[in-house]
């Protein structure tokens, strides 16, 4: 450090440094000129005009300056209420002083550290310090906890997500095992709006062990090259196979389900199933690809067994809907079960061809069967979107 590179006491490493002490000693000379610091009310006008930033400094030498006018200031209080509000302005002024050094260690002119404020601005500066430091580690635990969450999440999804893939392959397994096969599956049905009962015929020899397994089963449905491969089960309401899988555990991926007013023996002239749209594809997850045409010319034909019969099915219409209010009045395809009559039926199908987002050239007639696949449309509110197939097999 040069030795000729001191003003007011105070040394500076640079020429530049050196030249904003100057001038700023020069600017305090003119400014006692014109105050008589000796003079309280001079030393208080001139303290407040330092305050409101009437003249500003560029270095150490401005800043004593500005501390030794403050000092002047204080001593013209008395009271213990003239000194708390001192202890304010002095936080204040301090403050702007601060950030003036700040400034100036931002142009690279001056640096400042803790030990040139004075032993309050200290303790002030360090509780703020604190406080920061106790924030940002606060802010570290937050991200971490919702960090592992997140990963503890993901991870169960993911397991769950493999177990049902694994409990699904291996019910695949059981469809031609005999394992249950022989336990006895005689069954009498009361048949809707009849008293009289009638003799279910023997469930195929495929399924029985399945059946066997879980009496609620009422089918398999299969896509092939597709996810689609699954048990299709049935019971007395719409809501429990939403959130339970075969072996009748919660599951929120569900399970494929008949509608409870659909009959496989004496068949329904239309069987619809319901799975959820789950983002992983499984369930009904892909069955929206059949939006597109070309899917369609890929996978036209599935594979829909009940318990009773075998079934093949070839795709027919494919589109978006909603459900609908119970008082509205238009077609709603998940009512549409069973047609009283040739031109009901003709009704409904000219009811979805309209509505279908592309022509298959399948047509269909009275006394066809037909096979409804239906699940979520996140497109739109309370959407649906709707494969329907006839069977031609």
């Amino acid at each position: 450090m040069a030795e000729g590179h001191i003003v007011a006491g105070r040394q500076f490493r640079t020429k530049t440094d050196y030249e904003a002490a100057l001038r700023d000693k020069k600017k305090i000379d003119k400014i006692c000129s014109e105050y008589d610091l000796k003079n309280p009310e001079a030393v208080l006008e001139l303290y407040g005009k330092l305050k409101a930033g009437d003249y500003r400094f560029e270095t150490m030498v401005g800043n004593d300056f500005d501390d030794k006018i403050y000092e002047l200031s204080e001593r013209q209080k008395d009271g213990k209420e003239s000194s708390k509000e001192g202890r304010k302005k002095q936080g204040r002024v301090k403050g702007k002083k601060v950030q003036k050094k700040g400034n100036a260690a931002t142009d690279g002119k001056n640096s400042v550290s803790l030990e040139d404020l004075d032993k309050e601005m200290q303790r002030e500066v360090a509780a703020q310090l604190k406080a920061r430091d106790r924030r940002r580690k606060l802010l570290v635990a937050l991200c971490t906890a919702g960090a592992v969450l997140c990963f503890g999440y993901f991870g169960v999804y993911y397991y769950l997500a493999e177990k049902t893939d694994n409990d699904y392959s291996q019910l695949a397994d059981l469809k031609n095992s005999d394992a249950l096969a022989n336990t006895s599956t005689e069954e009498t049905l009361v048949v809707r709006g009849q008293e009289e009962e009638i003799e279910l015929p023997d469930v195929l020899d495929e399924y029985k062990t399945l059946y066997n397994k879980n009496r609620r089963l009422i089918g398999w449905l299969k896509i092939d090259d597709t996810i689609i491969d699954y048990p299709v089960m049935q019971t007395t309401n719409n809501e429990y196979y939403l959130d339970h899988n075969f072996n009748q555990e919660k599951d929120n991926n569900g399970s494929i389900f008949m509608d409870k007013d659909c009959m496989a023996w004496p068949r329904s002239q239309n069987l619809i199933l319901y799975g959820h749209h789950m983002r992983s594809g499984k369930m009904f997850g892909d069955l929206e690809k059949y939006a597109k045409e070309s899917y369609y010319q890929e996978h036209s034909i599935i594979q829909f067994d009940t318990i009773y019969e075998k079934g093949t099915y070839q795709v027919m219409y494919v589109f978006r809907t909603k459900v609908l209010k119970e008082n509205e009045i238009a077609f709603k395809y998940y009512q549409f079960i069973d047609a009283n009559s040739g031109e009901e039926f003709n009704s409904y199908m000219k009811e979805m061809e309209g509505m279908s987002l592309y022509d298959t050239g399948v047509t269909a007639g009275y006394g066809d069967d037909l096979l409804t696949l239906s699940t979520c449309d996140h497109s739109q509110t309370d959407g649906r979107f709707v494969v329907v197939a006839k069977r031609v097999q």
